[in-house]
């Protein structure tokens, strides 16, 4: 070239932004907490974000089931009370991350199942036939919770991610939270005048205001969901008693009104829930095996999530021994669920995970003493009933908000991968399209036809095959680490494209130091678990 050889360019030409193991700009990760006064108010605002998915779900499921209020403030105090219990042992001696762990709508399908047998319908007295079937679906979840018990404890779920690469970590992330798109504007839109408001007044707090107050001191933006939830109840509150919903539709007023869900009135001041509390559990083997499949999606979803909130704490990728014992206390969690009768199995919410980063505040303190809030909560009532009332849509708008985050954890993973790379391109897409495809055809064939695909007159089996392919994190997940694992992986330059070598020194759990930082029990109880 005339003139001479041209300088050599810099490195930060070629590489702008660096790969970053853990998430910069966090303002306290696991182990820095904030102040007490700011952990107790953070700490209280994961309690009300965790809120929607535990009224959701008894709030449908129970008056299927044959109970009224009381029945459905009862099970909503049960599940409260053992998220509480599960979030606490997941940070003290699961995973130990921020994760708090709550029910699941992965279970729901299967539960409906045994709401629908047979033997249940021929009993008349409601409240008979709310317990029967509570005891089956005990029963159920019971039996069910042995499956991550043993996959995680016996470290068999630990061997099985040592095959996961950042490339076949972004489907399963990513959907992990984008998958659950259906709970966010559609919920929203249920309510529009009180749904919008909310996610407009969530984003102006938690993104705009910030910089236009350019102030060193994080209050909007940390305490966004406080401040919008507070108004935009008060608002809710002030078209209901104006009578602005009094000629409205059934299915308006129980979405848009504040005084509608009844579990105020069906609560008592003070109850504490304890195992058994609906009679001795009952079993079936077929319903056995169907919890035990979806108990097996809620594992792999969690997985997903477990890694998103890892990434929000600014901790490093999770050694796959770490992620086995945390699936392992998830078991155990399912198992408090099935003793205790919550109508469903729990899992890590992605909700929480979502405000992790909403707040960049990633303090296992916060989410420790927002299981202190579930447990409070629960055994007085009275209380926890007023903060269970606010509707739905208001909690939806919230969902807009840290589903996205959840799912743009996953993207972050990119980062490892090289795009340029048609392999790489060709995982990603498919598995990212099939895991969108393949459930929604399962939805829309279960919406029209009132049962799944597969329809035999086994209804445990039908839930067996059916269940699976209506998550799109399994899916996705799923056929990106069959993909990543079978097509021709085993030259160094594939390697290197699937990201491998930037998780290499976090396959074990003491080759980085920051992995006992973040993840060491206490008591130094890590010589019980397996560990490499």
């Amino acid at each position: 070239m005339a003139g001479g050889s041209a300088p050599a360019p810099k490195q930060d030409e070629h590489q702008p932004h660096p790969v970053k193991d853990q998430l910069p700009n966090i303002a306290y990760c696991i182990t820095s907490p904030p102040p007490w006064p700011e952990a107790i108010l953070l700490g209280f605002q994961h309690y009300l974000v965790m809120l929607g998915t535990t009224v959701l779900i008894p709030a449908s499921l129970v008056p299927q089931m044959g109970g009224g209020n009381e029945e459905k403030a009862k099970v909503i105090q049960t599940l409260l009370f053992v998220a509480g219990l599960n979030t606490l042992a997941q940070s003290l001696f699961g995973t130990r991350l921020p994760a708090v762990v709550g029910g699941s709508f992965t279970f729901v399908p299967t539960t409906i199942s045994i709401i629908l047998a047979g033997r249940y319908s021929n009993i008349v007295d409601p409240r008979e036939k709310f317990e029967r079937i509570m005891r089956g679906i005990q029963g159920a979840l019971i039996v069910a919770s042995t499956l991550q018990i043993v996959f995680g404890f016996s470290g068999l779920w630990r061997n099985v991610t040592r095959f996961l690469s950042p490339l076949s970590a972004v489907p399963l992330v990513a959907l992990a939270g984008f998958g659950l798109y259906e709970f966010g504007f559609p919920g929203v839109a249920k309510c529009v005048e009180i749904g919008l408001p909310e996610l407009i007044l969530l984003l102006i707090f938690s993104q705009y205001l910030p910089h236009m107050m350019h102030s060193e001191k994080h209050i909007f933006d940390r305490f966004a969901v406080i401040f919008s939830v507070v108004i935009v109840w008060i608002y809710a509150h002030l078209l209901t008693v104006g009578g602005a919903y009094k000629n409205a539709p059934t299915t308006t007023q129980f979405s848009c009104r504040t005084d509608r869900a009844g579990i105020v009135g069906g609560s008592e001041w003070i109850r504490v829930p304890y195992p058994f509390q609906w009679g001795a559990p009952t079993f079936d083997a077929g319903e056995a095996f169907a919890m035990m499949a979806a108990s097996f999606v809620a594992l792999v979803e969690s997985t997903g999530i477990y890694i998103a909130v890892s990434r929000y704490a600014s901790a490093t990728p999770l050694p796959p021994s770490i992620l086995s014992r945390g699936i392992g206390w998830q078991g155990v969690g399912i198992l408090l669920s099935g003793l205790f009768g919550t109508v469903t199995g729990s899992t890590v919410s992605a909700e929480n995970a979502g405000l992790l980063a909403l707040t960049r505040v990633g303090s296992r303190r916060v989410v420790q003493i927002s299981a202190g809030f579930m447990i409070f909560f629960s055994v007085l009532g009275k209380f926890g009933a007023v903060f269970a009332s606010i509707p739905a849509p208001i909690i939806a708008a919230l969902y807009c908000l840290f589903f996205a985050y959840v799912g743009s954890a996953g993207l972050s993973f990119l980062q490892f991968c090289n795009l340029n790379s048609f392999r790489t391109k060709f995982i990603l897409g498919f598995s990212v399209l099939m895991g969108l495809s393949v459930p929604q055809y399962f939805n829309e064939y279960t919406v029209v036809k009132g049962y799944g695909p597969v329809h035999t007159k086994a209804r445990w089996f039908n839930d067996m095959i059916n269940v699976p392919f209506q998550s799109e994190a399994f899916v996705a997940g799923f056929l990106a680490l069959f993909l990543d694992v079978t097509l021709h992986r085993s030259d160094s330059a594939t390697r290197k494209d699937r990201g491998v070598h930037w998780w290499d020194k976090f396959r074990s759990f003491r080759t980085d130091t920051r992995s006992e930082e973040f993840y060491s029990l206490p008591f130094n109880l890590n010589k019980f678990f397996p560990s490499v």
